[in-house]
């Protein structure tokens, strides 16, 4: 792995905290797709902007022990909290 690269530590984050157009799902809200293991179960078949998604150190800026933590943090990074209503 090339130096500087992350691996995702499939926590969720991005499948809640931002808005995913192509899905109509809008800021803070729990992706339809994501099940209760925090996998994806349409991967396969995902939008191009979930394929396009890399892991970057807005990951470890984020982390915390649970996905509502990690979402709040997530926003507030983006000044987004009034945005989702979380």
């Amino acid at each position: 792995m090339p130096e500087g690269e992350f691996i995702c530590g499939q926590c969720g984050t991005c499948c809640v905290a931002p808005d995913i157009s192509t899905l109509a799902k809008p800021v803070g809200v729990r992706c339809p797709h994501l099940d209760d293991e925090l996998c994806c179960r349409i991967y396969g078949e995902r939008p191009a902007v979930c394929r396009g998604y890399r892991p970057d150190e807005l990951c470890r800026l984020v982390a915390a022990p649970e996905l509502k933590q990690r979402v709040r943090r997530y926003l507030e990074l983006f000044g987004m909290e009034a945005e989702s209503g979380v």
